[in-house]
């Protein structure tokens, strides 16, 4: 049995980082259930040369259990414990883009990136389509999207983005950084920005968005698709095929500087009203073998009731997030937790 070591990445958030151990612990169980076999065994916080790491056990890795590993949302190194020596592992991420597309923007309330990666990890680690990561473009969906960082992690992985927000200013800020991020890095692109009519009025606005890595993958056709529909997450039946996104990943509002409008338009302070309305409209749109990842502040809703609402909307609720170690502070008026429910096959 080898052993090796990971060691964390640093992050500007100093909360997050006093939180990152442990989240990595609870991440790379979730690895180890889902694409290594269960192979991975004594997963510890370890002090090597006084510097933190997380350890673990594994019969001897191999390139595609690398590959997997190298997609830890807090992974800054991989190391082969070798006595007293750590021997460095190259580690390649699925990143296909530069990393500045998720660290450039800066606004209040943008969920940390590293978070958002691992909410993203999990919830693909949760689904039908876990072994498939590494091999083919998967389609995510964010129904409260923001200012689009889950649709920027998604588009790092090289898979498609779909998104709908209500608010305007956000989908209009996001079209004007992305568009300027993708001529700053001279990527082949095809853009649509504008009205959706319908019994002539205006519906909605949407981002329609096409682009590649590199020029021979555009001309050849092999491109990744960003949508981003400004309306509200109710009605995405409108905008979206039954059945058309194999993942859901999304922070709800965590009702501290973030409401969210219920169908009768009242600002609610409660992320379980917005769960419970739409979680049947998310459902729908997701595979059957998909699963939904919701991040959302523990103080204001019980995890027992957005299991609920996932449950009313025919989802299966995976093992209590609580369980997995995933819960951990943001500041003092939220402490955050992941649920996460897979749509059963038929």
């Amino acid at each position: 049995m080898s052993r090796y070591a990971v060691l964390i990445l640093p992050s500007a958030n100093r909360v997050y980082a006093d939180a990152a151990i442990a989240l990595t612990q609870a991440e790379l169980a979730a690895f180890n259930e889902a694409v290594l076999g269960g192979r991975i065994g004594t997963i510890a916080a370890e002090i090597i040369g006084g510097v933190p790491y997380v350890t673990f056990e594994c019969d001897d890795l191999v390139d595609r259990d690398i590959a997997h590993l190298a997609n830890l949302s807090s992974l800054y190194a991989l190391f082969a414990i070798e006595g007293e020596v750590l021997r460095p592992i190259t580690a390649r991420r699925l990143d296909r883009l530069d990393d500045d597309l998720i660290t450039i923007q800066k606004y209040s309330g943008k969920t940390n990136e590293q978070f958002t990666k691992l909410l993203m990890n999990v919830t693909v680690l949760a689904s039908d389509f876990a072994g498939d990561m590494l091999d083919r473009s998967l389609t995510v969906l964010d129904p409260l999207c923001g200012r689009g960082t889950t649709l920027n992690q998604a588009l790092m992985y090289g898979w498609d983005a779909y998104g709908i927000e209500i608010d305007e200013r956000d989908v209009d800020a996001y079209a004007v950084f992305i568009q300027r991020w993708l001529k700053e890095k001279r990527l082949k692109h095809r853009v649509e920005y504008g009205p959706v009519r319908r019994d002539r009025r205006v519906v909605a606005h949407r981002l329609n968005l096409a682009f590649a890595a590199n020029k021979e993958d555009y001309k050849a056709g092999i491109v990744q698709r960003l949508d981003v529909i400004c309306s509200d997450t109710s009605s995405l039946a409108d905008f979206l095929r039954p059945a058309s996104v194999d993942l859901v990943v999304t922070d709800a509002p965590y009702g501290v500087q973030h409401g969210s409008r219920t169908r009768d338009r009242e600002l609610s302070r409660s992320p379980l009203d917005l769960i419970a309305e739409n979680a049947p409209a998310w459902a729908r749109v997701l595979r059957p073998g998909g699963a939904i990842g919701i991040a959302w502040n523990t103080h204001v809703t019980k995890r027992d009731d957005a299991a609920a609402a996932l449950e009313s909307a025919g989802l299966s609720v995976v093992e209590p997030a609580s369980e997995r170690g995933f819960c951990h502070r943001v500041d003092q008026a939220i402490q955050r937790d992941i649920i996460i429910a897979r749509k059963p096959r038929v």
